[in-house]
């Protein structure tokens, strides 16, 4: 427990305290975060719609909150990692929390937890939590940080849980099969209570843990379906179809993300009907809509210049790098794509770029300064074995590589900076960025 001397002040102060709290930056099990909870009193009276799954969690996030808060309600939502500040992790009504009410809620956390050990993860879902008992919400989004069943967001119960899609990732946590993996995520469903899954091919493990426990779940493909049309796309079940624009964020896959949104909103309008407080005659369609047409979410497929243009994405495993992939395939550009790449250690490495190498004519790979991170020799030794692998330059910094990138560019090419969060707030960051 801090002391008067050692208490933390400032947001960057409590940050760089939660950090060294527990020894280990992921520690699976529920048993030290419900203690504390049950200290804070942690008991929401809101509704709750837990997100997990291999990619598409962040999206789901953003677009349930622009939906809701698009109907006139007050809507919490935490999602991570972040990309710029930590306070991202942390919104009431699409707006951050303000370093204030962040300490304030660290502390409240500290001050519950005695001797308790708890994670950066633990303490900063813990906070979220109970800054989101004090707004007055009508609705909370929660973003599962790894896997699901053993994950600190897993200690509220849900009225609804989505499961995005299941690929291999983190699988020193969560096994090493998407069986596996499928059982860890299915972990956020409820018995009775509506369970959502977007993968076109769910696992075994999902569907049978679902059924098991008796979760109402409702698969894409079986019990709600997505169609591309010329004007955007279509959302249909056996009871209702609605017609959608395109949407603010890139990227065909993004439709089921999106279809798992609005099978969410459409199953619990009877609780909180989309037709809202503040636009009650415009109807669940245009709500939905109009939410859907303007969400967006910082570095997924995000072009930060142009001429030449330059896009982030945070693509870090091999499913999203195929996303990437095909965002590039659908988009092409007058000259060449050129790569700038920094990524985790414990990623598949080799998997990642197979995906995206045959839309590069150039890389650029830099050193990760995270405590997992790749060195750019580790990249240059997995882009070794693709054989459409031209160039490769090394550097120490995401910063260089990209300066380096963009001087050798022509107004026609394009830069993608890749590879995980902290490459994307690297290059979001970087002094040449603004457009």
């Amino acid at each position: 427990m801090t002391t008067a001397q050692t208490k933390p002040n400032t947001a960057i102060e409590w940050l760089a305290y939660i950090e060294a709290l527990h020894p280990k930056a992921i520690a699976m099990g529920l048993d030290r975060v419900k203690a504390v909870a049950s200290k804070l009193e942690l008991n929401p009276k809101f509704p709750i719609i837990t997100v997990a799954g291999t990619n598409g969690k962040g999206s789901v996030c953003a677009m349930l909150s622009q939906i809701y808060a698009q109907s006139g309600y007050r809507v919490g939502c935490y999602t991570s990692p972040h990309l710029n500040r930590y306070n991202e992790r942390v919104c009431v009504n699409l707006e951050t929390i303000s370093d204030d009410d962040l300490c304030t809620a660290f502390a409240a956390v500290e001050a519950a937890r005695g001797d308790v050990a708890l994670t950066y993860f633990e303490m900063g879902t813990l906070a979220a939590m109970w800054h989101f008992c004090r707004q007055n919400l009508d609705i909370v989004i929660l973003e599962v940080g790894l896997g699901g069943r053993l994950d600190a967001v897993n200690i509220f119960e849900p009225t609804c849980a989505i499961v995005t899609v299941v690929d291999l990732d983190h699988m020193e946590y969560l096994g090493e099969t998407r069986e596996k993996i499928g059982f860890e995520k299915a972990g956020i469903f409820r018995a009775n209570k509506l369970a959502i899954c977007g993968d076109e091919n769910p696992p075994e493990s999902l569907v049978s843990y679902a059924t098991k426990i008796g979760a109402n779940l409702t698969l894409i493909n079986r019990d709600f379906q997505v169609k591309k049309t010329a004007q955007g796309w279509q959302y249909s079940t056996v009871d209702a179809q609605l017609q959608l624009p395109n949407l603010g964020l890139a990227g065909d896959f993004q439709l089921n993300n999106a279809a798992c949104a609005v099978c969410a909103v459409q199953h619990l309008n009877e609780i909180l009907p989309a037709t809202g407080l503040r636009h009650s005659s415009a109807g669940l369609q245009a709500n939905i809509y109009a939410a859907l047409a303007q969400v967006k979410l910082s570095g997924r497929f995000q072009q930060i210049r142009t001429e030449p243009s330059i896009i982030v994405d945070v693509a870090h495993n091999p499913q999203a790098a195929k996303s990437l992939a095909q965002n590039l395939q659908s988009t092409p550009c007058a000259g060449k794509t050129l790569a700038v790449l920094a990524m985790l250690a414990d990623k598949d490495i080799e998997g990642v770029v197979s995906e995206v190498a045959p839309f590069i004519s150039h890389w650029y790979v830099a050193d990760n300064h995270s405590a997992r991170g790749a060195t750019a020799q580790d990249l240059q030794k997995a882009l070794a074995k693709q054989t459409n692998t031209t160039s490769v330059q090394l550097f120490m910094e995401v910063s260089v590589a990209l300066a380096a990138a963009y001087k050798d560019a022509d107004k026609n090419d394009r830069i993608i900076v890749f590879g995980s969060f902290y490459t994307v707030a690297d290059a979001i960051g970087w002094k040449g960025a603004a457009t």
